[in-house]
């Protein structure tokens, strides 16, 4: 150990008597610093104008364009400068031979030089740790171990480069062409990971060998294990074979020699590396305040009610818009995309099978005339390469599962103790599941899914039709991410005047009945209601009579026609609303919006007697004056104002009551567009927030998943315009200043010796 140290000590003042390694650091100082405060002075300059900042350390730090981010970019740049001399100086003086003809063994100078490149490395870090001390005095309640996961991602990765390089040097007696190759090799282990990717087995190998990205989630606060041992691995690998490179010059070796002992190294350390890159063997430590890169508590205790094996299969259709995204070149990452899952489930499986049936990709047939999807298929396997084990035709598909309902898109199947639900991708930006959607599929094979019938015969709201005033977009619309169907809820439909409510249903929901109920359906639903089920009852000021018999049942009534206020803006129909002061949240709890919700066409709601039921106003108008009108008027008349007016009128109740051993909930609504498509899709309203909040409610809090995090508590940038300037002068023009002077010092204390 001391023959290591003493070489290392020697390699590093020779690197210190060199100019390269103080431009390298000058560099290095102001680069990072101009990057580190430009971002600060941006959030000060916003913070100024009232602008909202929040999670400042990760912004600043990680993400797209954080600090951390932007010199992972360009460490690779950096490190051949450094390690090019590192044994191609020796090779080129000679002075190699007198090392190998010494009793100093050549595993203790490849550690002596690599232990000194890598404590100049600690140089860079301490630099950015500066920044990281900087941004402690200036961030409220900077998130320290998030810097401190960052810096050892950094440091790894410099390393790993490091050892790179030192293998490099040791091929050639020529500095420059060992700086050109190091490159190279970086880039190639940069690129190798995108290459076989539709290979079995090479896929896994060449993805494990990718340096591409592997400090990230480091950087981004979350150390892992698998990680941590890639970059320790393949040092190992690269000094390894610098050992064996110089042994050549010493012992004589049988060329079948030398390739036994490469190809053994290159195997252990691949073997080493795919044992600690198994799910089961890989551990996790969330280095940031708030926990971002864990499972939230909602769906941690989820994963650990499930204890057996858990299967997720992937059917892509080839003729699907989003079929790219599971294809095995995509597999690796696709794999990843369910780390946070693996990480709390490592006896997950995931499995994919591929085929071919009609889809909706319009474009695909439009841009093939007379193809049929068979030969569609092909054609895409020919021009993508593509190397399928196995493609289902549609009969070959249709026995395993049917997809139809699923109008045969890239679609997941969770399976688990004999249950199985699907787990959709989105037609949205992103596309794939989030920790919402994929937890809430995990529940539903854990617990009974919240059953939701909506009632049809009376040209009610239809939960199929897309039309503005129906409901299949927030109930059953499958490629949109928040429908009910895709947040854990079993949805269904019955014709309630000829058929019986379902033993199962959770929730029943009368929706704007146009027709008079039949006696049947009234009897039906006053026996569900009877039972201390719960119901929602949607109603609009035209055909309210039409729920009047069940209504009344309840104890509530409407008001015989809609409600109007004044707006400069909007018709008179268009009712500004707020929620109902100090609502008791043992009843129900609320995520307030900062959006409002907007009612357009809405009846009141009257009490008419105590039929046993709490009863809580949930939306009101607000405090100005409404009247009582027939809808569709342009405008408010005096003689519409002339007639008594009422102000915080309901237009939601709550209606309560213990029945049976159960809370019964009901939703009473003067408007039954809250729900409907053209709502759901109204910019800057709060109108879906309060309809989730309001299913919440029913299913007891089960779904959907409750995935909120706690609020970041570093918010506010804590230096002024004038400190910041003077800390930015210091350490982008004084400190690399410093360092150049000492470097200068050195340097010519040296010569001058």
């Amino acid at each position: 150990m001391k023959t290591i140290y003493r070489i290392a000590k020697t390699e590093l003042n020779t690197m210190f008597y060199s100019p390269v390694a103080w431009v390298v650091l000058v560099i290095f100082s102001i680069q990072s610093s101009w990057k580190f405060f430009d971002t600060l002075e941006r959030f000060e300059r916003a913070q100024k104008i009232g602008e909202g900042l929040n999670n400042i350390t990760q912004t600043v730090f990680s993400g797209y364009s954080g600090l951390f981010t932007e010199m992972q970019n360009y460490l690779y740049l950096y490190v051949p400068l450094l390690t090019m001399g590192l044994m191609s100086r020796e090779i080129n003086s000679g002075s190699i031979k007198l090392l190998l003809s010494s009793p100093i063994k050549i595993k203790e100078i490849v550690l002596g030089k690599f232990l000194a490149i890598a404590s100049y490395c600690i140089l860079f870090m301490a630099i950015l740790g500066i920044l990281g001390v900087v941004a402690y005095f200036s961030i409220e309640n900077v998130d320290v171990t998030f810097i401190l996961s960052g810096l050892i991602g950094l440091y790894l990765l410099v390393c790993t480069y490091a050892a790179i390089g030192l293998f490099m040097s040791c091929l050639t007696s020529y500095q420059v062409v060992a700086a050109i190759s190091t490159l190279v090799v970086l880039a190639g282990l940069n690129f190798i990971g995108t290459l076989w990717q539709s290979v079995d087995y090479v896929k896994d190998i060449t993805y494990f060998l990718s340096i591409a990205g592997r400090a990230n989630q480091m950087i981004e606060g979350l150390i892992v294990s698998k990680d941590v041992f890639y970059f320790i691995l393949v040092s190992t690998l690269f000094i390894g074979l610098s050992v064996f490179k110089l042994q050549t010059g010493r012992d004589a070796q049988t060329t079948s020699k030398r390739v036994m002992k490469y190809a053994s190294l290159v195997t252990v350390v691949l073997a080493l590396g795919y044992i600690t890159s198994i799910a089961p063997l890989t551990f996790y430590k969330d280095m940031t305040f708030t926990k971002n890169n864990t499972l939230t508590e909602s769906s941690q205790d989820i994963v650990s009610k499930i204890e057996g094996p858990i299967k997720i299969t992937t059917y892509a259709n080839l003729l699907d818009i989003n079929y790219f995204m599971v294809m095995p070149y995509s597999q690796n990452q696709d794999v990843s995309s369910f780390s946070q899952y693996s990480r709390f489930l490592p006896q997950l499986k995931m499995d994919y099978v591929y085929y071919y049936d009609t889809s909706n990709n319009t474009a695909l047939y439009a841009q093939n005339p007379g193809l049929n999807d068979k030969q569609l298929a092909e054609k895409l396997i020919e021009t993508q390469s593509l190397k399928l084990k196995k493609l289902y035709t549609p009969k070959e598909i249709a026995k395993i599962i049917d997809l139809k309902p699923e109008q045969n898109r890239v679609v997941r199947t969770v399976e688990y103790n004999g249950k199985k639900t699907f787990l959709r991708m989105f037609d949205d930006l992103y596309k794939v599941p989030f920790e919402k959607e994929i937890s809430a599929s995990l529940k539903r094979l854990i617990s009974t899914p919240i059953k939701v019938v909506f009632t049809t015969g009376n040209m009610e709201r239809s939960i199929e039709k897309n039309g503005d005033k129906n409901y299949k977009i927030g109930v059953n619309e499958i490629t949109f991410r928040n429908s009910l169907v895709n947040q854990g809820f079993d949805v269904a439909a019955i014709d309630i005047n000829a058929q019986n409510i379902p033993e199962q249903t959770d929730i029943l929901v009368v929706a704007d009945p146009k027709a008079k109920l039949s006696q049947g359906a009234i009897d039906r639903i006053s026996k569900y209601i009877d039972k201390g089920k719960n119901v929602m009852l949607l109603a609009e000021p035209e055909t309210n009579s039409a729920l009047a018999a069940i209504t009344e049942k309840l104890g509530v009534g409407f008001t015989k026609q809609g409600l109007v206020q004044e707006s400069g803006d909007n018709s008179p129909d268009f009712l500004v609303t707020e929620f109902q002061k100090n609502i008791d949240s043992t009843v129900i709890k609320f995520t307030k919006s900062s959006y409002p919700i907007p009612v357009l066409g809405s009846s009141g709601i009257t009490i008419a007697k105590n039929a046993g039921f709490k009863i809580t106003p949930l939306l009101t108008t607000n405090a100005q004056p409404v009247w009582e009108s027939p809808l569709g008027i342009n405008v408010i008349t005096e003689e519409i104002k002339r007639k008594p007016s009422a102000k915080s009128v309901p237009l939601v109740m709550a209606l309560t009551r213990k029945i049976k051993g159960k809370d019964q909930k009901i939703i009473v609504s003067g408007d039954a567009d809250l729900m409907s498509n053209s709502e759901l899709n109204r910019s800057q309203s709060g109108t879906f927030q309060f309809v989730t909040d309001v299913f919440s409610w029913f299913s007891d809090y089960k779904f959907p998943i409750d995935t909120t995090r706690p609020k970041s508590i570093d918010n506010t940038i804590t230096i002024g315009t004038n400190q910041l300037y003077s800390t930015k002068i210091i350490i982008i023009g004084l400190f690399p200043l410093l360092i150049m002077l000492s470097g200068a010092f050195i340097l010519i204390r040296r010569n001058r010796r």
